[in-house]
């Protein structure tokens, strides 16, 4: 079952680069964490990259994300699961979405992800 938020469909690679990033991200650059920080990021105009996770219940919780990144012109990847997204970031408990605001070392990352979403999202 497809969720209703999820506009496309990513592939596992470009999830797994996704997950890689963030780590170095969370290390080097600036990110938010959670639904409503991201949405507060995205409301700022600080947002680089928005990560929603395919797993999320109830999905209404990121439901308003799509549009409000689309409407802020910021691009959207989706991954698998909150479980791997939380590691990834660095904590220790599952996370339904992160907004990278700072790219940190991940600069060239972020701009090679944010450019594959584009397409896929066309």
């Amino acid at each position: 079952m497809t969720k209703k938020y999820v506009t496309f469909e990513m592939p596992k690679d470009l999830a797994d680069e996704v997950y890689n990033t963030l780590e170095v991200v969370s290390k080097s650059g600036k990110i938010r964490k959670g639904v409503n920080e991201v949405t507060k990021a995205l409301e700022r105009n600080i947002t680089k990259l928005v990560v929603i996770s395919e797993d999320i219940e109830p999905e209404e919780i990121v439901m308003h994300l799509p549009l409000l990144a689309k409407e802020k012109k910021v691009a959207i990847a989706f991954v698998p699961t909150k479980q791997e997204l939380g590691a990834a970031i660095g904590i220790s408990v599952s996370c339904g979405a992160v907004a990278v605001v700072e790219e940190g070392k991940a600069e060239k990352d972020i701009a090679s992800i944010v450019s594959k979403v584009n397409t896929l999202n066309k």
